[in-house]
């Protein structure tokens, strides 16, 4: 059999230094597992997975929290719904509750000694700070505060301004219900209607929405449109929209425009400041492993953050956002005066004190980004995903599924989505689960296979692909 070729290439749109070169070529032994054990044995982020708690196959089953011993590691390809536990997640949790039970309320300020941690006033600014090199962002252009969804809909009372004539909302066909149900919920809010005010943009190539569908959309509505809010990543069908194109088509016609990075921040690299992004949201449980409900991330670029004081003026002129105690500068927040004076850049979009406990978890899992870089794991998740489609592909299996994913891996992050020929979930979901393989499933024929750089290896793929080739009848 000849062998399989992808390009191994980042989207065209990505600083041309930045680009992969070359390609992905299997050959024909690439379906042994010797191949899959040699890809793992020359992967430079190989000891990455050693930073990870990796459930067994028998935990996976467990109904009690009872200790398993020397069992095999399961196969987890769910980080696109839930990251795994990093390692030092125990003790930046024990630190911080050692803390608070030693010194306090002290814990605010005081560092000490032999801790991971900063103090908890120093906390959420340290974690945007670390988060700024995974989304490409400049020092003040991001804020961790809340949850995605609370975010999207903080961002949406600034950015969202309609009027009688421009009052539309320009999203994807299958949103994330959450991102549906802001948006719509906004909408009603500002006495529109819903069903006038949504503009669905549909696929044209299957399951994905070519770029040029979207800049089409946008030219037909351009003069009715208040606002664009968009995936980075799109969750159902894996797909990598085209950030920076798109972005600067809609500022051509004068409109605003967001990013939901749910699916991409952490999973596919990115340069918010350099592409002129509006704003954008994330959560950080997915590729971020920040933990279950995790505290969120958003970026509001620099032109729009500026707080200004007009010559002899105390008060200050900035963009319009909902304010609560921490959208106030630090320096004056204590003063207690109810003089409000907003933090510049996205920190001014802050409401409340954050969660300590959510910061630690985060501050952990950035503290494993911090030893690599964007750019390799998306190396390695490109040749990942590419080993996934060739296997899956190789000897027609595509007649019992179909990957609704772009066969272009350059439009793609670290996901396949395979639907599944009718009446094969049920069985395929059930051999997936006695082989001690996580994956996500979306009714009535979907999986999602998410083989994350991080902690998942090539073995892991070669394994979930014999026992996915055999339960759907192939082998």
């Amino acid at each position: 059999m000849a062998p399989g070729i992808l390009e191994d290439i980042y989207p065209p749109t990505i600083a041309s230094d930045q680009a992969l070169a070359g390609k992905h070529t299997f050959p024909d032994n690439a379906d042994s597992e010797e191949y899959a054990r040699s890809l793992d044995s020359s992967d430079p982020l190989r000891t990455f997975r050693e930073k990870f708690i990796i459930p067994s196959k028998a935990s996976l089953k467990r109904k009690s929290l009872a200790a398993i011993e020397n069992d095999q590691d399961g196969i987890y390809f769910c980080g696109n719904s839930l990251g795994l536990q990093p390692k030092c997640m125990s003790r930046y949790i024990q630190a911080q509750l050692d803390t608070w039970s030693s010194i306090g309320v002290a814990g605010h300020f005081t560092e000490l000694e032999e801790s991971p941690l900063k103090p908890w006033q120093s906390m959420a600014d340290f974690a945007a700070e670390q988060s700024c090199r995974l989304v490409g962002a400049v020092t003040g252009e991001v804020a961790i505060a809340n949850t995605l969804t609370v975010n999207l809909h903080l961002l949406m009372a600034s950015f969202y301004q309609p009027t009688a004539t421009r009052n539309k909302v320009l999203l994807e066909w299958k949103a994330f219900p959450s991102d549906h149900y802001a948006i719509e919920s906004q909408i009603s809010w500002h006495g529109y209607d819903p069903k006038e005010a949504m503009i669905l943009v549909q696929p044209d190539e299957d399951h994905v929405i070519s770029t040029q569908k979207i800049l089409s959309t946008i030219d037909e509505y351009s003069d009715e449109i208040a606002l664009v809010l968009l995936p980075g990543v799109q969750y159902y069908s894996g797909q990598f929209l085209d950030i920076p194109r798109i972005t600067e088509y809609a500022h051509s016609k004068g409109l605003m425009i967001g990013w939901d990075l749910a699916h991409a921040a952490g999973n596919v690299p990115l340069q918010l400041h350099d592409w002129g992004v509006d704003f954008a949201a994330w959560c950080t449980y997915k590729y971020m492993n920040a933990g279950p409900g995790a505290i969120a991330g958003l970026f509001v670029h620099e032109k729009h953050g500026k707080v200004e004081y007009p010559e002899g003026c105390d008060t200050p002129v900035f963009r319009h956002r909902l304010t609560g105690w921490y959208s106030g500068d630090r320096a004056s927040r204590f003063n207690m005066d109810n003089k409000f004076r907003p933090i510049p850049g996205a920190g001014g979009f802050q409401i409340s004190n954050p969660s300590a406990i959510d910061l630690t978890s985060l501050c952990a899992s950035l503290s494993v980004f911090e030893e690599t870089s964007m750019e390799e794991l998306r190396k390695k998740s490109l040749k990942l995903t590419a080993y996934l489609q060739y296997l899956l592909l190789k000897g027609g299996a595509e007649q019992k599924f179909r990957i609704i994913t772009p066969l272009d891996p350059s439009k793609r992050g670290a996901q396949l989505c395979l639907l599944l020929e009718s009446g094969l979930l049920d069985c395929v979901s059930s051999e997936l689960q006695k082989a001690g393989i996580v994956v996500d499933q979306r009714k009535p024929g979907v999986i999602r296979v998410a083989p994350v750089p991080l902690y998942n290896s090539y073995h892991d793929v070669w394994a979930f692909t014999r026992v996915f080739r055999k339960a759907v009848g192939m082998q």
